[in-house]
């Protein structure tokens, strides 16, 4: 299929802060005729590091629509603009990849004839804990991590990850957007097998003005997070590298 002439960037905008974005990632931007942002990244710091004069924003976390479709109508706007000549711009908190639905973006580019590229961002995954002196590995410790989506509890049937094995593996599990299972997530780790008083962090609004840090055990940390009302965009962190920082 021939391609159009317009054309989309996929731009992961890393976890929060706009100078945590890519120089190829801002050349973009700068370059593009319409930008769509959701809610996550810099999205919110657009007018503090460039020029949106002649630039159409489309906020599309705001789409008066359920999860599934908000993301069709995404798609649809974004080949929307590029078959209309027109360089897009799909800025994802981030990395696009990274359980950022990017891919799917890119596939539907491609179904209709538009050229698709993507630029990587800073994953939160990393970067977040990073930011509260949480290394994900450290020599002696651990020599792997572990990321997985907490969006969908343990015994949902939809769910894809052996929660089981994690707990057996050993290693730092890195979990993101699993705020509101944390406590069935954490009584599934420690029934299989993981030791109560592993280390465990959470960071909310990482790379942030608002970032909060809170430390808790894998055993204690679900009430904290409700101690606490931790609320997304969070992410945490168990395992023993969760132990080396002072608070």
């Amino acid at each position: 299929m021939a391609m159009s002439s317009g054309e989309v960037t996929l731009v992961g905008g890393g976890p929060g802060a706009w100078d945590l974005l890519t120089i190829r990632g801002l050349r973009a931007l700068e370059a593009a005729d319409v930008i769509l942002t959701d809610h996550l990244g810099p999205a919110n710091q657009l007018e503090d590091f460039l020029d949106l004069s002649g630039k159409e924003v489309i906020n599309v976390a705001k789409l008066p629509y359920g999860k599934q479709v908000a993301q069709d109508k995404t798609n649809a706007l974004l080949v929307e603009h590029a078959l209309a000549g027109k360089k897009v711009v799909r800025l994802k908190g981030g990395d696009p990849y990274v359980f950022g639905r990017g891919f799917e973006e890119y596939l539907e580019c491609v179904r209709v004839g538009v050229a698709c590229t993507v630029v990587p961002g800073v994953t939160s995954a990393i970067s977040v804990p990073a930011a509260a002196q949480v290394p994900v590995t450290h020599r002696g410790i651990t020599h792997s991590f572990t990321l997985v989506s907490g969006h969908l509890a343990p015994d949902h049937p939809k769910s894809l990850i052996d929660w089981e094995a994690l707990a057996r593996v050993g290693g730092t599990l890195v979990v993101i957007m699993g705020v509101k299972n944390a406590r069935a997530i954490t009584e599934t780790l420690l029934g299989s097998g993981l030791a109560a008083q592993t280390p465990a962090v959470v960071i909310e609004n990482g790379e942030t003005p608002r970032q909060r840090v809170v430390r808790a055990t894998a055993a204690t940390l679900a009430d904290e997070m409700e101690a606490h009302s931790i609320t997304n965009p969070a992410v945490y962190v168990i395992g023993e590298v969760a132990g080396l920082a002072h608070p």
